[in-house]
């Protein structure tokens, strides 16, 4: 066993005050934090005996006669594939991107992600020299210049349909490309991961790592699995931080002769006999060939006072300078979450306190209060992250655009189905970390009753939240006093916002749908709003595709935005991208780039010029054209 750590032994997180909601006031008094009834600190077990007594105590009482519920698969990890969300920053290198200095690369677009200094990982990557793809279990190097495939490398190893490889993703850093699969079969894993043992125990099933070497012929120095499944990953300079959600190996009996009350014990004996193996994730990794084998230990393993034995969530680290992945230096938490955010120096994890299975029915949901935790990690260094803080707020995420680290806050917005006033709405909560407390130092409350958080943006002092029934209230809160955040100014408009970007001129662009007076769908929609004055919101224009939509109003991995030209490119439902020119006046339509045979799912800028990505090749184009200049089919 690993000697416990000093952060881990003294259990450094503490829960967050919960406060009771009131109406929104012009200037909201900040309110004295009450403490949460299920405060969600992180404590060390004291032994491994401790830590199985702990995991089968929790999983026990939230077992019921059909397991854990929705989502439960039994005898192996849960296999959903959680989307990876992001979200996008202002300005984050002019132009739109990387920029290019004597004897540097050419100015180049960089991936729209949340934070500076916290990269994403996505299908495709540049950095100005050549744009690295990866799609359907192939990873493909293009040189920029030439327009050439210059190197190609199949991830699939013999998978002729690559039909567990579609959702792939990757990082970069120098010469080295991380690429991270979701899941991929066994059988079908590239050969430096098959066990050339017989006897040597299956790898793990769950999300594969694969460190590739782009100095020459693209090659795979280190691979790395580990039991259950993606959340999402960021990277700060050559450290990249996975997070990974795992499942229990339980499996349980189902006799339909016997009643709820006899399955459930049942079930409980399965719990009551299994051992520790059952809960830790076991990984491997591979090494200059050499295979290595590991399980997290007890002394990796903290839990919440009110922890889960249901899920557990790890965090790996990895140096992309390095010539291998290494055993990811884990760390593992006995709760659960949905949403990663991370800043420069900070990981967030989000989720696991709304209602779920609390008491016994597992395969119905039991009504629980509504709530997230979150737990902060300090990633200032590299390495093994450090717990610093956690806290709890009323309410579900959105996902993690409604969370944003400012001047040493937290901005939180959530929506409340069961809300004090009946009905659902919506509030943000700005918390501050004093010792390991994420505390509440203000609110602003009563957002969109009715209705449901459809986008948020965080910008500086400044926040926007969107929410939508039948029409669009754009909030505009002033949140730089934090003791006292406040609602500024509101828009209502028909349709939604789905993805909020700032522009140059105080604009924020909208990419969303129209809707009728009903609520009812019409098509893409391009708004553009001036917010220079947060009292008085504005809608200065509007682009309207009827019968469309884009990719980027989910991910906005597919949201490109060039500041210094003001062009935005929009991948369609119906193929192609769409090109717009935003200014601070107006959004002016430049023309489609049509799709030689696939849909789009990217774009990118690669010294002047349009990047197209296909799954079945690359375009180029012309961006003040949108006149195509060549094609790059995948053969």
């Amino acid at each position: 066993m690993r000697p416990v750590t000093a952060y881990a032994t003294t259990g450094t997180l503490l829960a967050l005050s919960l406060l009771a909601g009131s109406a929104v006031a012009p200037r909201p008094v900040a309110p004295e934090p009450t403490p949460l009834a299920a405060a969600p600190r992180l404590v060390a077990y004291d032994s491994c005996a401790a830590a199985l007594a702990g995991l089968r105590a929790a999983a026990t009482a939230a077992v019921g006669p059909w397991g854990f519920g929705p989502g439960w698969r039994t005898g192996m990890a849960f296999d959903g594939a959680l989307p990876a969300d992001a979200a996008a920053r202002p300005g984050a290198a002019p132009p739109g991107g990387a920029r290019a200095a004597d004897g540097a690369a050419p100015e180049h677009s960089t991936t729209n992600s949340h934070e500076p200094g916290a990269d994403e990982p996505d299908l495709v990557k540049t950095d100005g020299r050549r744009i690295v793809v990866v799609s359907q279990g192939v990873l493909r190097v293009v040189d920029a210049a030439s327009r050439k495939v210059t190197g190609q490398l199949d991830l699939s190893a013999g998978d002729a349909e690559r039909r567990w490889w579609p959702e792939s993703n990757l990082l970069l850093h120098g010469d080295r490309a991380l690429v991270l699969v979701r899941r991929a079969a066994p059988e079908v894993l590239p050969a430096t991961e098959r066990p050339a043992d017989p006897g040597r125990p299956a790898a793990p099933d769950g999300p594969r790592l694969l460190l590739v070497d782009l100095a020459g012929r693209p090659t795979v120095v280190g691979t790395y699995r580990i039991e259950g499944s993606l959340l999402d990953a960021r990277q700060t300079g050559a450290t990249a931080r996975v997070v990974v959600r795992t499942q229990p190996r339980l499996s349980f009996p189902y006799d339909e002769r016997r009643t709820d009350a006899e399955r459930t014990a049942t079930n409980r004996a399965v719990i009551a006999k299994a051992g520790l193996d059952a809960w830790l994730p076991r990984y491997d990794w591979t090494a200059d060939g050499a295979p290595h084998t590991g399980r997290v230990g007890c002394d990796r393993l903290s839990r919440p006072a009110t922890g889960t034995g249901t899920a557990l969530l790890t965090v790996l680290s990895f140096d992309l300078a390095a010539r291998r992945l290494g055993d990811g230096d884990p760390v593992t938490v006995a709760s659960d979450a949905d949403t990663v955010y991370g800043t420069a120096d900070s990981l967030y994890l989000a989720g696991g306190g709304g209602a779920g299975w609390r008491d016994g029915w597992g395969g119905m949901p039991r009504p629980g209060p509504e709530r997230t935790d979150i737990f902060q990690f300090d990633t200032a260094g590299p390495g093994r992250p450090r717990y610093v803080g956690a806290g709890s707020v009323p309410g579900t995420l959105l996902n993690q655009y409604a969370l944003s680290q400012w001047q040493g806050h937290l901005r939180v917005a959530t929506t409340r189905s069961g809300s004090p006033s009946g009905t659902s709405e919506s509030a943000v909560y700005v918390l501050a970390r004093r010792g390991d407390r994420l505390t509440e130092t203000g609110r602003v409350a009563g957002l969109g009753r009715g209705e449901r958080i459809f986008s948020v943006r965080f910008l500086g002092g400044t926040g926007y939240v969107v929410t939508f029934r039948q029409t669009d209230p754009l909030y505009a809160l002033d949140l730089t006093d934090p003791a006292a955040p406040r609602r500024t100014g509101e828009l209502k408009i028909n349709g939604w916002s789905a993805y909020l970007h700032p522009v140059p001129g105080d604009r924020l662009l909208g990419v969303g749908q129209e809707a009728d007076d009903r609520g009812r769908a019409q098509g893409l929609q391009v708004s553009l709003f001036d917010v220079h004055d947060p009292a008085r919101p504005a809608r200065l224009a509007r682009h309207h595709l009827p019968g469309n939509g884009s990719v980027a109003e989910f991910d906005p991995h597919a949201f490109l935005f060039d500041p210094a030209t003001g062009l935005v490119a929009l991948p369609l439902h119906t193929g192609g991208v769409r090109l717009l020119t935003v200014t601070e006046r107006g959004i002016t339509d430049v023309g489609a780039v049509a799709a030689p045979r696939g849909a789009v799912s990217r774009s990118l800028l690669v010294d002047g010029r349009l990047w197209t990505v296909a799954d079945d090749g690359l375009a180029v184009a012309d961006p003040a054209t949108a006149r195509g200049l060549a094609w790059l089919p995948w053969t």
